[in-house]
């Protein structure tokens, strides 16, 4: 394939591009005919991956050199989101996290966490989705991960950003019903890429339990083609998946009564 030879899918830009799972979905997406605009905050590894996509795959390959916890540069990459109308996908991969209790943590770096896992993603969100309905076209891609739901296993903080991710998930596809923009939500297991170094947990990488990038990604994208609007690859029966939303949602019109459960003891007029 050579540069002048270009689908009409698009572009997509992927934060957390340079390492891991976003350089895992920079290679897929460029083989499946996407153009690519990647971002993360070490400019030599985008080159070097950029360089390499391009030299492989034909494809249009630009960098954002960006810390999406510095609002300039974070702003910068919104405005690219809202300007450049050959963006037909994002995929909200940067986060980062920790495995240690609140015992334990400096809480400027959660606060730092929570920027990242949740404000830059929800800024990149809002960026994109306007542009997407307009064209009555996109994807949204939102990198999750199971801890925001087994909440316990990991760091509350982190854990509890990535609840927001999936809760945010549901809400957007709500909001997006009808409009041609996709949504899908990506619950990773654990999955043996640099996180584990920077969460100060190496040795996890080296469980039997752990999927590599290449698979969790393979997954996600073949959970996308099927149209699941959640994804979690290491959940060997979707059953399971199905039996828990359906159980929430059956809640939900169970929380809308007046009067206080009995099992309380109040006295009702």
């Amino acid at each position: 394939m050579t540069a002048t030879t270009h689908s009409t899918k698009g572009t997509a830009l992927i934060t957390g591009a340079s390492t891991g799972i976003g350089a895992i979905y920079a290679d897929r997406l460029a083989k499946r005919g996407y153009d690519l605009i990647l971002v993360a905050r070490n400019k030599d590894r985008l080159n070097t991956l950029a360089s390499k996509l391009t030299l492989e795959t034909g494809r249009i390959v630009k960098t954002i050199a960006a810390d999406l916890n510095n609002k300039d540069e974070l702003r910068d990459v919104e405005e690219t989101l809202k300007s450049d109308k050959s963006i037909t996908m994002l995929v909200n991969n940067a986060g980062v996290g920790a495995v240690s209790s609140v015992l334990d943590n400096d809480v400027d770096e959660m606060e730092a966490m929570i920027n990242l896992n949740i404000t830059a993603l929800t800024r990149l969100t809002y960026a994109a989705a306007p542009g997407f309905v307009e064209r009555n076209t996109g994807t949204i891609i939102n990198i999750s991960s199971v801890v925001g739901i087994a909440v316990e296993l990991l760091n509350g903080v982190y854990s509890a950003s990535k609840s927001y991710v999936l809760s945010f998930g549901h809400t957007l596809q709500r909001d997006l019903a009808d409009t041609g923009v996709r949504v899908q939500t990506v619950l990773p297991g654990g999955t043996i890429t640099e996180f584990w170094d920077v969460a100060g947990y190496a040795k996890q990488k080296e469980s039997p339990k752990m999927m590599t990038a290449a698979d969790l990604v393979d997954a996600a994208m073949a959970g996308l083609d099927q149209g699941e609007l959640v994804t979690i690859p290491t959940l060997q029966d979707g059953e399971d998946w199905s039996r828990w939303e359906a159980a929430r949602r059956e809640l939900t019109p169970k929380f809308a009564n007046p009067e206080p459960a009995p099992r309380y003891g109040l006295a009702t007029a």
